[in-house]
């Protein structure tokens, strides 16, 4: 991906402005900067026929503030302030498709673990953004390693709120395996069971049916993942959503395969250095992905709802 400041954006929304690009700057001593006290969200806008549309917006807003109901952080805008602003900034940069971040977190006032009376500062950004693992990834797949590093559990730090400073687990174990030669990382829990990838879900495939991590296996609630959950299901699948699924399962799966805002859905063809399957994209995965892409470019009208049009 191009360095953000190449990209044709020039405009950020923060606390209530638009702003020039370079000019969207925080103090140096902002809380979330030294304590990872922020939220965030991952959110697309499709091209789709009907024009551009941001995919599952509601939801994203809905787990965005509740992201911050664990840390005491008060995201200082309502649902229809957020929709507003990002509605605008897409069409002030005239995207027909983008990747859209909207941030909250502890500002500056003064340094100091607790957040206790710290302004929380608000801020969305959006820029265009193609495959997340490449274009070439959807159709052959990507090549994953199971890493030594461990999901945090929900005794330690709330997994179900997509929170700034947990993700540099995700940062080590992404980095972890292209160090390795790999596109991606597969952790695991402490128990030993698989959880997800560092900014993706998980789904397996054997004899027919769905299988994909449970929210109890410590999990992002994945917005992305219930999407599919309910294609998978209008298309006949079972889908088993609160599964477990041990380490070894990944070596014997007929399929296997990533959902995510930015992976949308990625088959994965070899884990470590065994081949999932025949190590091509496995006939489910396909199906699923085909009516996925479908769905967010608006080729069938069976899932409107999820859709705010710009």
């Amino acid at each position: 991906m191009a360095a953000l400041d190449e990209m044709d954006v020039d405009t950020i929304w923060l606390d209530g402005e638009f702003v020039p690009w370079a000019e969207a700057q925080v103090h140096v001593l902002t809380h979330a900067l030294h304590y990872g006290t922020g939220v965030f969200e991952g959110v697309r806008c499709y091209d789709t026929v009907d024009g551009p549309a941001i995919f599952r917006w509601d939801a994203h807003l809905d787990r965005f503030y509740q992201s911050g109901q664990p840390y005491d952080l008060e995201v200082p805008f309502d649902r229809q302030e957020l929709t507003d602003a990002t509605l605008e900034l897409i069409r002030r940069q005239d995207l027909e498709s983008c990747y859209i971040r909207p941030i909250a977190f502890y500002g500056y006032d003064r340094l100091g673990l607790s957040p206790d009376g710290i302004p929380v500062q608000t801020a969305i950004a959006c820029w265009p953004w193609g495959a997340y693992l490449g274009e070439e990834a959807l159709e052959e797949g990507v090549a994953v390693m199971v890493s030594s590093w461990q999901k945090y559990s929900s005794n330690q730090i709330p997994t179900n709120a997509k929170t700034t400073g947990p993700y540099v687990n995700s940062v080590l174990a992404g980095e972890e395996a292209r160090r390795n030669g790999f596109h991606e990382a597969i952790v695991l829990n402490s128990e030993g069971n698989v959880a997800e990838g560092p900014g993706e879900n998980l789904f397996l495939v054997r004899d027919g049916e769905i299988y994909t991590p449970g929210l109890a296996e410590g999990i992002l609630d994945g917005i992305t993942r219930n999407s599919v959950i309910r294609i998978a299901r209008d298309l006949g699948y079972t889908v088993h959503d609160g599964a477990t699924v041990s380490r070894g399962e990944l070596n014997t799966a007929d399929e296997l395969f990533f959902s995510g805002t930015a992976a949308e859905v990625t088959p994965i063809r070899k884990v470590n250095n065994v081949e999932v399957g025949d190590g091509s994209r496995g006939p489910v995965t396909e199906e699923i992905q085909s009516r996925f892409f479908d769905v967010v470019e608006g080729r069938t009208d069976a899932y409107d709802e999820w859709f705010t049009y710009v």
